[in-house]
């Protein structure tokens, strides 16, 4: 007997299947780069059981930059899909509300004085929170707080953002521009030490599959979700709060990686995800895999050179979304808006 909030066969088999080739992306990135490894080699290194510069390489570069690619994808398309909720827009990415821009202007504010490691990513993340108080601030100016007025504010704010960055790139020198350009088009070359995303990352998606239920009532609306006994006030605010800091947590990671928050709950809705408590753990899985994928191709596609990694992520997802779109569209006969 199937009960109200049991699962499906079919949307876990659509996890197992995200599962493997999560893995298998995973491998892939552990496997390749300047000093290719074979699958046996890499086996080896995995177990213990080789040493050498193979392992090293393994284990020092390969492996952390793995998990931190791993660990931006998810948080991005993660975030993608709480935004997209809480805003009722199938547009809405985590980036709409200001939050890339407020992490933008602290990092390369940083760059700009010569500063990297923890001081860009900790100014990035701080730069995050600080728009992430300023739309909320301005939004509840009156006491008054609807999804239009949140986004407009956010939209606004990120406007004003743009304009200290375009500052901050006029005034920079011809030595850090290149840094500051890549940093803003994603690029995983600066981070070694993954554990803060894993650490936001896990509590992040357990909080939100707490609330799988409310987030299917709430995406039908507000009006129906309150008559159903759901909290819409405190559950858009918690759902903000938590967006937000998922956004911030990715961009400080990785810098502005475009793409994987706006269209990878899309690809699992056309795929036919739209439980919330299928939908996010897929959303995590698959902008993981998105993302290792494209920062594997952005490292080796032109080696020793190295693209930002958000120029793969369009280049890859796009074609992939559009035929998805298009087969959805043949096979229910909808009219394209």
């Amino acid at each position: 007997m199937v009960t109200r909030t049991s699962i499906p066969m079919q949307p876990l088999g659509l996890i197992t299947g995200l599962g493997l080739l999560a893995g298998a992306t995973v491998l892939y990135s552990l496997s390749t780069g300047s000093l290719d490894t074979d699958w046996a080699q890499l086996g080896r290194i995995l177990s213990g059981s080789a040493e050498g510069l193979a392992a090293s390489v393994v284990w020092d570069i390969r492996l952390p930059r793995t998990i931190t690619a791993f660990t931006t994808g998810a948080l991005l398309a993660l975030a993608g899909a709480l935004m997209q909720v809480l805003l009722r827009n199938p547009l809405a990415d985590p980036y709409i509300l200001g939050i890339s821009g407020g992490a933008a202007a602290g990092a390369l504010a940083t760059l700009l004085l010569g500063l990297g490691g923890m001081w860009l990513h900790g100014a990035a993340f701080a730069g995050a929170l600080l728009s992430m108080l300023l739309v909320f601030g301005l939004s509840h100016s009156r006491g008054t707080w609807t999804p239009t007025r949140l986004l407009l504010t956010g939209v606004v704010v990120a406007a004003g953002w743009g304009a200290v960055i375009g500052f901050l790139l006029a005034i920079s020198t011809d030595s850090t521009l290149r840094g500051m350009v890549f940093w803003l088009m994603g690029d995983l070359s600066y981070r070694q030490n993954p554990l803060p995303g894993v650490v936001v990352l896990i509590p992040g998606l357990l909080l939100a599959m707490l609330w799988g239920r409310q987030l299917n009532i709430l995406a039908r609306g507000e009006l129906p979700a309150a008559a159903l006994g759901v909290e819409v006030v405190p559950l858009r605010r918690a759902i903000y709060v938590l967006g937000s800091l998922l956004s911030a947590a990715a961009v400080s990671l990785a810098g502005s990686v475009g793409f994987v928050g706006l269209i990878i709950p899309h690809l699992l809705r056309l795929l036919g995800a739209r439980d919330h408590r299928i939908l996010l753990p897929a959303s995590v899985l698959l902008g993981g895999s998105l993302l290792v994928l494209a920062d594997t191709l952005a490292r080796t596609v032109l080696a020793p050179r190295q693209l930002p990694v958000g120029i793969l992520t369009a280049l890859i997802g796009v074609p992939v979304f559009l035929f998805l779109l298009h087969r959805n569209t043949a096979q229910t006969g909808e009219t394209p808006a």
